[in-house]
């Protein structure tokens, strides 16, 4: 079982899981502490880099919260600090931590930390490593997919709009899938617990638009709306 704490160092504040980093410092959250360890295992770069290591025979994934968009050009990595339950890092690192303890099929939340610069804040997450999975997008370059994999992805998010967890960003390259099949989602910064239903349709119009947009990218993309009508038989009713 998780093991939730919290410390403080200078002009930063850790939450963390006492069983995975008994006494975690800001070291953790950098890149370059892991490969000088020699347990880099990987990296990604997208807005920013990800870096994927090891620790204790078990695979982590790092992440240092940047902006995107015009302002990201300006204020690549600083966000203005108006408490630390409003950060970015904590709110998904509590987020994760919530819906893993209700079963919900998302990366288990190890550790975060904001930084204070003044009035504005830096954030960084370590979550756990889904194990041989790779982003359904990946998987629709590679061939069709199966009925049953639209279908698991259809109750995958039935599941968490049940749950009223609306995700910000619901795009293929968020939806995983592992070697037994099973479905995970990923990346809930900005995401939020919605106690209404009026943003559910649009949560799923979103999944929609990012299929369509990588079919016009892609040379090949292995997607077809009969895919699309299989997911929906299987979410169901909107609620």
């Amino acid at each position: 079982m998780p093991n939730i704490q919290q410390t403080s160092t200078n002009r930063s504040t850790i939450i963390f899981d006492a069983e995975i980093f008994a006494a975690p410092d800001l070291n953790i959250f950098d890149g370059q502490y892991w490969q000088a360890k020699q347990q880099l295992t990987g990296s990604a770069t997208g807005r920013g880099t990800t870096y994927f290591f090891k620790h204790d025979n078990h695979e982590y994934v790092l992440r240092h919260y940047r902006r995107g968009g015009l302002i990201g050009k300006l204020i690549k990595d600083s966000y203005l600090f108006t408490g630390l339950s409003r950060t970015r890092a904590w709110r998904e690192f509590t987020l994760l931590e919530q819906m893993h303890r209700l079963g919900l099929p998302v990366p288990e939340p190890v550790a975060a930390q904001v930084t204070r610069q003044n009035v504005m804040y830096k954030g960084d997450i370590i979550i756990k490593r889904i194990p041989n999975s790779r982003d359904m997008f990946s998987f629709l370059c590679d061939a069709p997919q199966p009925d049953t994999t639209w279908q698991a992805i259809g109750a995958c998010i039935r599941q968490f709009h049940d749950h009223n967890v609306y995700h910000h960003d619901l795009n293929i390259h968020n939806v995983l899938l592992d070697d037994n099949g099973k479905i995970w989602l990923i990346d809930f910064d900005k995401c939020a617990i919605h106690a209404s239903n009026n943003w559910k349709k649009a949560n799923l119009d979103r999944l929609l638009r990012s299929l369509h947009k990588e079919q016009n990218k892609q040379q090949t993309f292995n997607f077809n709306e009969q895919n699309w009508q299989t997911l929906l038989t299987a979410y169901g009713e909107p609620a």
